[in-house]
C-alpha cells in the first residue's frame, strides 16, 4: 500500500493537470470564437457605413448638377430660382449646410444660402477657374468637420460660376448603426491628403481593422474603423462560466469511461497472461533447446566432412596397395579432425554454463592455414579460386585457436558457397597488422548479401541459403566476442566482405586488468 500511494497521487497530478490543459483549450477556443465573431461583426458594419456614406456622397454631384442648371437658366438675373432650389436641398440634407454661387468674375456678387466670407469666396472662385471638369474636393476653411465641392457652372471653358457645397461630415456619417456609439470603437474619414474630417478614438486604439475609400469618384473620402478588444469581450462570464462547467462534466465523462475500460483490459490481459505464462517458459526452453541443437549440427557438419573425405581417401589408397607410411598422416588428419569434434561437443555441452575461456598466445596464421587446407578440395570442386595473403612475419593474437579457427572456416565456407554458381569465383582472405590491430578480411565476388537481411545479419536462423540453419554467423559473432573483438559486414562490394578486427598483444594487455 505504501508503495502504490505514490503511483495515486502521480495519476491524480496526471489527471488534474489534463483537466487544466482541457479548461485552457476551451478557454483559449472561446476566446478565439469571440475574436472572430467580432471581428467579423466589425467587417459587416464597417461594409454597411461604407455604402452608406458612399450613396450619399454619391448625391452630392446629382445636387452640383441640378443647382448649375438652375444657375444658368436666362432671365433670372437675382437667382431667385436657385435659392429656392438651394433652401429646399440644405432643408431635406441637413449636412449640405452651405451652397454658394460665386461668379468668376470678382465684380460681382455671390449669391448663397448664408454669408459668404471674401477668403472663402475668392477660394471658390480659384477652384472653378483651376477646374478641367472633375469637382474640386477641398477643406472648409471654417470648420474642420466640414469639407467643401466645387464645381464650375457651366461645366466648360466658358464657365461662368462656381458653385459650392459645404459638407458636414459628422452628418455624412450620421444615422449609423448604434454598433458606432458602443466604446471602444474607432470610426474616422479623412480627405485624400490626409486631413481629418470626423475622428471617434479610444483611449486605447489596436491597429485599425477596415479601411477603405468612400466609393465616390468626386469625394474619395478613406473611411477607417476599429475596435479595442479587452479581456471582458473574449471572455464573457456568463458564457465563461457555462463553457467551462460543460467541459469539465465531458471529461468527467469521458474519465470514467476510459478507467472502467483499462480496468477491463487489465483483467483481460492478466486472464491472457496467466495462461500463457507456463507455455511461454516452455516454449522459450525449447527454442534455446533447438538454437543450441541446431548450432551443434551446424558445427559438427565441418569435422565430420573432413573426417569423410580423409576415411575414403584412406580406402582409396588401400585400394592402389598403399603402405601404413603413407596412411599416416591421413589418419593422423583424421584423428585430428574426431578431437576437433570432440572439443565441439564438449563446448556445447558446457555452453548455457558459465565457462573461463581457453585463451592461448598463437599464430593466426596457422589457423588460417587449417582452413585452406581443410577447404581446398570444396575450393575446387566448385572451380573456385581460393587466395589467402597473409604476412611474412608472425601474427600473434591471443583467444581461443580453435574458436579463431571455427570463425573462419565458416566465413571461407560461406564464400565459396555464395560463388559455388559462378564461372570465375573468387574467395579471397586477406590479414594484416597495424599498430593497435589486426585486421582479417574474408571477401567473395559473389550476389553479396540481399538488402533485408543486412539489418539482421548476425539474428540467428537468418539466412538466405534453402539448406541454411542461420546459426553460423551468430556463433562466429560470439566467438568473436569472446576474443574481444569485432566482426561486421563491410558494404564495399562487388560480393561480399566480412571484416573480423582483433587487438594487437599489447593493446589487448593494456585493455585488461
Amino acid at each position: 500500500m505504501t508503495q502504490q500511494r505514490p503511483l495515486i497521487l502521480r495519476s491524480l497530478t496526471c489527471q488534474i493537470l489534463a483537466w487544466c490543459l482541457f479548461l485552457l483549450l476551451a478557454g483559449g477556443a472561446l476566446a478565439g470564437w469571440r475574436y472572430q465573431s467580432l471581428a467579423s461583426t466589425l467587417e459587416n458594419e464597417s461594409n454597411i457605413l461604407h455604402r452608406l456614406a458612399s450613396q450619399r456622397a454619391d448625391q452630392h454631384d446629382a445636387h452640383l448638377t441640378a443647382l448649375s442648371a438652375v444657375a444658368n437658366t436666362t432671365g433670372d438675373t437675382q437667382h431667385a430660382l436657385f435659392l429656392d432650389v438651394a433652401a429646399t436641398i440644405a432643408h431635406f440634407y441637413p449636412r449640405i449646410d452651405d451652397i454658394q454661387l460665386v461668379p468668376l468674375d470678382a465684380s460681382e456678387g455671390s449669391v448663397g444660402i448664408g454669408p459668404l466670407t471674401p477668403v472663402l469666396a475668392q477660394q471658390v472662385r480659384e477652384a472653378a477657374i483651376k477646374s478641367d471638369g472633375q469637382l474640386a474636393l477641398l477643406p472648409y476653411p471654417e470648420h474642420a468637420d466640414h469639407y467643401m465641392l466645387v464645381k464650375r457652372s457651366p461645366n466648360t471653358d466658358d464657365a461662368r460660376y462656381g458653385l459650392m457645397l459645404g459638407i458636414d461630415a459628422g452628418q455624412l456619417l450620421g444615422e449609423a448603426s448604434p454598433f458606432w456609439s458602443k466604446p471602444g470603437t474607432l470610426l474616422q474619414l479623412s480627405m485624400p491628403g490626409g486631413h481629418v474630417l470626423v475622428s471617434h478614438l479610444p483611449a486605447a486604439t489596436e491597429a485599425v481593422h477596415f479601411s477603405k475609400a468612400l466609393a465616390s469618384a468626386s469625394q474619395p473620402l478613406a473611411l477607417e474603423t476599429g475596435m479595442t478588444i479587452e479581456p471582458g469581450d473574449l471572455f464573457p462570464p456568463v458564457e465563461t462560466v457555462l463553457t467551462l462547467m460543460l467541459v469539465s462534466a465531458a471529461y468527467i465523462a469521458v474519465l470514467a469511461a476510459w478507467r472502467q475500460r483499462v480496468r477491463t483490459r487489465a483483467a483481460v490481459e492478466q486472464a491472457r497472461l496467466s495462461a500463457l505464462e507456463s507455455r511461454l517458459a516452455h516454449a522459450s526452453r525449447v527454442n534455446a533447446l533447438g538454437e543450441m541443437a541446431s548450432g551443434l549440427a551446424h558445427e559438427l557438419t565441418q569435422p565430420l566432412t573432413a573426417i569423410l573425405a580423409e576415411a575414403q581417401a584412406c580406402r582409396r589408397m588401400l585400394s592402389q596397395g598403399g603402405s601404413g607410411p603413407s596412411l599416416t598422416p591421413v589418419l593422423e588428419d583424421t584423428i585430428a579432425q574426431a578431437k576437433r569434434a570432440s572439443s565441439i561437443l564438449e563446448r556445447f555441452r558446457n555452453w548455457s554454463r558459465p565457462q573461463p575461456v581457453c585463451v592461448t598466445m598463437f599464430d593466426l596464421r596457422d589457423a588460417l592455414d587449417n582452413v585452406r587446407a581443410l577447404l581446398a578440395s570444396q575450393a575446387a570442386s566448385c572451380n573456385a579460386r581460393l587466395t589467402f595473403n597473409m604476412p611474412a612475419t608472425i601474427v600473434p593474437v591471443k583467444a581461443d585457436p580453435v574458436e579463431m579457427e571455427q570463425v573462419v572456416f565458416n566465413l571461407v565456407r560461406n564464400g565459396l558457397e555464395a560463388v559455388a554458381t559462378q564461372d570465375a569465383g573468387q574467395v579471397t582472405v586477406t590479414l594484416r597488422q597495424t599498430v593497435s590491430e589486426i585486421i582479417l578480411d574474408v571477401s567473395d565476388n559473389g550476389p553479396g548479401v540481399a538488402p533485408e537481411l543486412r539489418d539482421r545479419l548476425f539474428t540467428p536462423f537468418t539466412t538466405n541459403r534453402p539448406d541454411g540453419t542461420g546459426l553460423g554467423l551468430t556463433l562466429s559473432q560470439r566467438l568473436i566476442e569472446r576474443a574481444n573483438g569485432d566482426i561486421f559486414l563491410v558494404d564495399e562490394g562487388p560480393g561480399a566482405t566480412f571484416r573480423i578486427i582483433l587487438k594487437t598483444q599489447n593493446q589487448y594487455m593494456e585493455s585488461t586488468p
